[in-house]
């Protein structure tokens, strides 16, 4: 799981924030808008953290209209960079042709 791996390099502080975030968008799915989530491109979207003026960012896909599907994070300072948003729409082809294998629960 990119995702989790990425969290495994963050300070402390910083993954209790994003995993706020996390459990917000699993609350509130599609509902979750700015400045907590945004809509990018081909159906990625990133969920937005900021702390201590670093802007973490999750990319992330709904799968059915009801799963929330992790793709990957990155630190940013301008905008998501598109060759990490076709990161995402790649992983998102993979785990649409076999949900099975591409899912995590912990």
């Amino acid at each position: 799981m990119p995702v989790l791996e990425w969290l495994d390099q963050l300070p402390a502080k910083a993954v209790a924030k994003c995993r706020v975030g996390i459990e917000r968008l699993r609350a509130l799915g599609y509902k979750l808008r700015r400045p907590d989530a945004d809509f990018l491109r081909d159906g990625i979207y990133e969920l937005r953290v900021a702390l201590h003026g670093v802007n973490y960012r999750i990319l992330y896909f709904f799968y059915e209209n009801v799963a929330v599907v992790l793709s990957h994070g990155l630190t940013k300072e301008g905008q998501v960079p598109p060759k990490e948003i076709d990161k995402a729409i790649e992983r998102k082809r993979k785990f649409e042709s076999d949900p099975k294998t591409h899912t995590h629960e912990e």
